[in-house]
Order: structure tokens, then C-alpha cells, then sequence
């Protein structure tokens, strides 16, 4: 099967693709050509003048949990500096980049389609810092592997910006990375380019694309995860379990608390696309850690019919009816992703307090989830790319 040809893999074929001068990739385990070369070893390879190597939450080896990078050193592979940039922006994000030295920042790292995913909040805060600073921006493009035909949930509201979402994109938003840094950049104003992919089509799910998946961080195993992820993500903002510190993060939910026949009831709803099965699972970390846990898998049965947000916010839903004694909203970040506390963690993962207001005043909040749309439907100044 042919492949996707991605920005990467272009740009490894064709320097010349660049300016020249010094250049700060920006990458991960998921920054590889088809064959699985790193890409920064393609691109040392072909002649192209990197710098310095920069790394995003989870780290660039992708070694550190949620919330975490990983300490500033030296690639073993192509002996470049490694600059972490987790945890730091404004100032402190510029200072970094400006003592590197670079001319051009690129970013090479695979999004998995939803807006709480911190690689896109990190491309936005690399590209103001180019911004201020006068450096060059550009995005080498890969598949968003959700496909680019659908967009769920509500726009972030301003006033719940954090670094789990900074401008107002729809929960499952429906854009590759270079299409949402030329969305970005209207605002932003940076020297910005975009090497696209080829053969890449909106109705392109993961497995069409011919690319190896590589885990994007240590909880986003596979394309199921990612594709369940813009709904039962939302569980991060309350005490119930994820499954983080499990196999199937994101495909199990459940809580110590939790009696049977939650999988009946989810059915009964009748949600297109999908099945729950009653389990019990133990998280080895993080909520709940060591203790059993009842609950659910999810099990997508038509990803074409498939509400991931729909579906998230029917469980939080059914949840809180159960046990509304046990069932609580954090107001800290449960996945230490660097967001500030003190709000409450749902209204930055929603991007709004209206999804925990309307189920706090004991009413179905299953009506603030619309029929998904194109992403033509919510951009705002940005373009598509692709047909």
C-alpha cells in the first residue's frame, strides 16, 4: 500500500524545502519518516543545518508521564542539545529559544485531533515566541488521525484558556497541525511555513494513511485511544478513573464506587457507534491507584458513526446519576499537564463552565452536544489545506 507522504518526509527528500541557517526541530517519538528514521537523524542525514532539538510535554524521547518533560541534554543520536520546553512560556519560553540560537524553529510532532492535547498548545506558544523574537516558524505536516471530516463540542470560551486549550477550537476539532498553525497564526503573526503532506484526504482515517502509528505519549497507545479520547478525556476532570495506570487508557472508566449494570445502562441510550461492557480493571498510577475499579470499556463498533464527545458526556452524565454522593468535579489538574489550579478542571477540558453548571443543576447536559460538522463550519480565519 502506498503511503502518505508527510511534510517530514518531504522535507528529508528536498532540503531546499527550508531557508537555510540554523535550525531547532522541534519533535518526538512521533517525529519519524515512513521507514521509522527519527527525523531528526533524516534530516542531519540530508544535509539540512540543525542546531538543537526541542522537546515537548512527555519529552522527546517520550520517556516522562502526563505533566512532565524530560531534563535538557544532549541526542544520543545526532549529538544535538535538547531544550525542554514544558512548563515554560512567555519570557521564559523566549529566553529558551533565543539562547539556542536558532533562525528557524520546525515542528514535527503528530497530533491525535482533539483541542485538550497539549502538542498544539506547545506549537502555539513556540510560534508566538518566534513571533516576538524575529525567528522563522514552520510546520512539517502529518495526519490528524481522526480524519479531517468532523468537529465536535463547543469553541473554548477565553475566559477558560489554559495550556490545555489557548484559542476557541471545538473539542474534536478536525484539522491537520499546519492547518491549525495557519489558524493560529491570524492572531499570532509569525514568519510561518507550512510543507504540507501528499495524498493525504479528509476522509482519511489513521489506517488509510499507510504510516506507522507511533504512541504520541506513554497514555495514547493506539488509534482507538485517540479516537475515544475527545469524549472520555472529559473523565480527567472528575474523581472517576480514565484508565491512566492501565493497557486501555481512555477505553476504561469506572470508580471504586461504581455498582453493576453501568454498561446496560450506557446501551440503553442507543449511541451510535458504540458498545460498553462491564469490567473491573486496577490502575497501577494515578487515580485510584492499587485499588479495584468497576466500570466500563468502550468499544467503538462504527468509527464512521462514532460521537467520542457525545459519548464522553453521556458517561459523566450517567455517572453522577448513579452516585451523585460519591461523583465530584476536581479542581486541580488530576494528569499534572501544567495547567494552573484552582478551576475547576472540567471548564478548561469542555472550555466552558456550562457542562458543569447544567449538571450541577441535575439536568441532561447531553443537549450541548450537536450533530457533528465540517471543520468548514467553525474556522474562523484559518484555510484547509486539503480536499
Amino acid at each position: 500500500m502506498s503511503h502518505v507522504r508527510t511534510g517530514a518526509e518531504r522535507l528529508a527528500n528536498d532540503p531546499g524545502l527550508l531557508p537555510g541557517g540554523r535550525i531547532g526541530l522541534i519533535t518526538n517519538p512521533t517525529g519519524v519518516l515512513p521507514d521509522l528514521t527519527p527525523t531528526a537523524t533524516a534530516l542531519v542525514a540530508a544535509g539540512v543545518p540543525l542546531t538543537a532539538l526541542f522537546g515537548p510535554e512527555h519529552g522527546i524521547h517520550g520517556t516522562a508521564q502526563a505533566g512532565f518533560g524530560e531534563d535538557a541534554g544532549v541526542d544520543p543520536a545526532t549529538g544535538l542539545p535538547v531544550l525542554d520546553t514544558y512548563g515554560r512560556s512567555g519570557d521564559a519560553l523566549d529566553a529558551l529559544v533565543a539562547a539556542s540560537g536558532v533562525d528557524t524553529l520546525v515542528f514535527d510532532i503528530a497530533d491525535v485531533g482533539t483541542r485538550f492535547y497539549t502538542f498544539v498548545w506547545t506549537m502555539h506558544d513556540l510560534m508566538a515566541s518566534a513571533s516576538r523574537l524575529g525567528v522563522r516558524f514552520a510546520v512539517l505536516d502529518r495526519p490528524n488521525p481522526l480524519g479531517g471530516t468532523r468537529a465536535e463540542g463547543p469553541a473554548l470560551d477565553p475566559a477558560c484558556a489554559s495550556f490545555v486549550g489557548r484559542a476557541p477550537v471545538p473539542i474534536r476539532h478536525g484539522l491537520t497541525m499546519g492547518e491549525l498553525a495557519l489558524l493560529l497564526n491570524e492572531s499570532i503573526g509569525a514568519d510561518l511555513t507550512v510543507v504540507v503532506m501528499e495524498g493525504w484526504r479528509r476522509s482519511m482515517r489513521f489506517a488509510a494513511t499507510g504510516l506507522p502509528w507511533i504512541m504520541p505519549s506513554v497514555n495514547m497507545p493506539t488509534p482507538t485511544t485517540a479516537l475515544v479520547y475527545p469524549g472520555t478525556g472529559l473523565v480527567e476532570g472528575t474523581t472517576a478513573s480514565e484508565g491512566r495506570g492501565t493497557t486501555r487508557p481512555f477505553e476504561l472508566v469506572g470508580a471504586p464506587w461504581l455498582d453493576g449494570g453501568f454498561a446496560a445502562e450506557l446501551n440503553g441510550l442507543g449511541l451510535p457507534g458504540v458498545r460498553f461492557r462491564d469490567t473491573w480493571f486496577t490502575p497501577a498510577f494515578h487515580k485510584h491507584a492499587g485499588t479495584p475499579v468497576r466500570g466500563v470499556q468502550v468499544h467503538v463498533t462504527d468509527a464512521e458513526a462514532f460521537q467520542p464527545v457525545l459519548t464522553g458526556v453521556s458517561i459523566l452524565y450517567l455517572l453522577r446519576a448513579r452516585r451523585p454522593d460519591e461523583f465530584a468535579w476536581t479542581t486541580a489538574d488530576p494528569a499534572g499537564t501544567g495547567v494552573e489550579g484552582g478551576r475547576n478542571y472540567i471548564d478548561l477540558l469542555w472550555g466552558s463552565p456550562s457542562l458543569r453548571e447544567r449538571m450541577d443543576a441535575g439536568k441532561d447536559p447531553r443537549d450541548l452536544c450537536p450533530s457533528p460538522g465540517h471543520p468548514e463550519s467553525w474556522l474562523y480565519g484559518g484555510k484547509l489545506l486539503y480536499p
